[in-house]
């Protein structure tokens, strides 16, 4: 099965919101449920990451459907200029470990390295009982900056950390 990555775009909203319906569906898919991935949500996001940041999509080839999304933007705040954040990622549950996450991810620091020289910094954050991401984010480069104790709330109603992580931009040779 081969996949196409490219930019995405407003006309590419509804069928992310699908995609995000998907993944939010399973259990530890995304922080946000099915419902709370509106209209609304998507097209705020799709707009930001086209204006301050990157948001890539891989299609199907064979399907032509979006089966992968990640995006990530600046919050244009002057002395956050040189980061780029809330960073999510998304891949169709029937196309997971098929290597489109690392895909996304590895086009997306290259765009960074290649196109945005002022970007330093690229942030995330993961669920603590996420190992599997966690893990997968360091064999990119993230690192884990810490913890956010209590920061999500379980269906269960227990608590547990956010992890925060960071790529930071390789120095110059």
């Amino acid at each position: 099965m081969k996949n196409t990555l490219r930019a995405a775009t407003e006309n590419d909203c509804e069928e992310i919101r699908s995609l995000y319906r998907r993944v939010a569906s399973k259990e530890d898919g995304l922080a946000r449920k099915a419902d709370e991935i509106t209209p609304e949500y998507v097209m705020h996001f799709v707009a930001h990451s086209a204006d301050s940041g990157i948001i890539l999509v891989a299609v199907d080839d064979s399907s032509h459907t979006i089966v992968g999304e990640i995006h990530c933007y600046s919050r244009k705040i002057d002395v956050f200029q040189h980061v780029l954040g809330e960073l999510t990622i998304a891949v169709d549950p029937d196309y997971q470990a098929k290597g489109i996450g690392r895909l996304l991810f590895e086009r997306l620091l290259e765009i960074v390295l290649r196109e945005k020289p002022a970007i330093l910094r690229v942030e995330l954050i993961a669920r603590e009982s996420n190992r599997r991401a966690i893990r997968f984010y360091e064999s990119l480069g993230f690192k884990v900056e810490g913890r956010f104790e209590k920061r999500i709330k379980s269906a269960g109603g227990s608590y547990e950390a956010d992890i925060p992580m960071a790529w930071l931009r390789p120095a110059s040779r």
